[in-house]
């Protein structure tokens, strides 16, 4: 252990935050987790000897209250991201909070601000963005390699329909299929096309068995230039998250857009000039990738990559895309 270590406190014991958050986070060099917090004193302290972490905390107001934490991780469900960002701002500590930020766009404003009247670092947790693929999928696009752009087309989809107890279920927590996957095609179209879309247009299945939450959703973003994302997300179908990007001289094929658990499965396909050529990728844990960024920033040594005014304009996308499938109608995004 070295004493440039910053050292993180966890609130809540998610699957996501046990099965890939803190392993990403303890096999980082420059972080680890010495923390986590549960209203459950039995679970916390389960998780805590399970992942060797040395203190666990039957209140998340007793970790924010640790002066030894730097950063607190909130693996928390959607509609209690912006009190408990705003509560360990205040208590001083950098913050990576899971996506989506928020349930709507003001409320990511609002966390925002708060993090930047107490000087410390926002980010929200799109994991898949610090796999070394995006940036070799964008120096493919800026090289015309593939041509000019035409449009984007990207899917996440799984199935977990008979789990009618989880939390993705609950409207009021902010569930539902675009909250959940469709956030990322989303996400990837901004990063990969370097702009903001006008306007959105989204077609849903809201089930009233799981709470009126959109079960499957299909949706077009439309970007200038007539350049569009196709996207679909659900989580009543089929697993599967493909990526395809597609351009007048040729087109990239992404299997494993967002999901990349195996050394392999971060490759990708360029077909052009008449010939399909895999690219293949350096395996990376980009959760511990993600970690360190944030570490980078903490640290002053460099700004974070997607800073947190990102995740607020990710979420003006996802606001209009709700409004969209409920009232059936094309949202114009400002």
């Amino acid at each position: 252990m070295t004493a440039t270590k910053l050292k993180w406190g966890v609130l809540g014991c998610a699957g996501i935050a046990k099965r890939a958050v803190i392993p990403g986070v303890q096999a980082s060099k420059w972080n680890e987790v010495t923390a986590i917090a549960s209203r459950d004193a039995d679970k916390a302290s389960r998780t805590a000897e399970e992942h060797g972490i040395g203190q666990a905390y039957s209140s998340y107001e007793e970790l924010l209250a640790d002066p030894s934490i730097d950063v607190v991780y909130i693996p928390l469900p959607n509609h209690l991201h912006r009190e408990w960002t705003i509560r360990a701002a205040e208590a001083g500590k950098h913050i990576l909070c899971e996506k989506p930020l928020a349930l709507t766009a003001k409320e990511a404003e609002e966390m925002v601000e708060a993090c930047a009247k107490a000087g410390v670092e926002l980010s929200e947790a799109f994991m898949y963005r610090w796999n070394p693929r995006y940036d070799k999928l964008r120096e493919i696009i800026a090289s015309g390699e593939i041509g000019e752009l035409r449009g984007i087309r990207s899917a996440f989809t799984f199935n977990n329909a008979k789990d009618s107890a989880n939390v993705r279920y609950r409207k009021d927590w902010g569930g539902g299929s675009i909250y959940d996957v469709g956030c990322y095609p989303i996400n990837a179209a901004r990063l990969l096309l370097g702009k903001e879309p006008e306007a959105a247009t989204v077609q849903a299945i809201f089930s009233q068995e799981h709470d009126d939450v959109d079960m499957m959703a299909s949706g077009l973003l439309e970007f200038e230039g007539g350049v569009s994302l196709t996207f679909d997300c659900g989580m009543w179908a089929a697993f599967r998250n493909p990526l395809e990007i597609l351009g007048t001289e040729g087109i990239i094929e992404v299997p494993s857009a967002y999901v990349t658990p195996q050394p392999g499965s971060g490759d990708f396909y360029v077909n052009a000039g008449g010939e399909r050529r895999l690219v293949e990728v350096e395996h990376v844990n980009a959760y511990t990738a993600q970690a360190d960024a944030l570490y980078r920033a903490v640290k002053g040594e460099e700004p974070l990559r997607y800073d947190a005014f990102d995740a607020v304009r990710n979420m003006k996308v996802i606001d209009a895309c709700l409004q969209s499938a409920r009232e059936r109608a094309r949202v114009t995004i400002n």
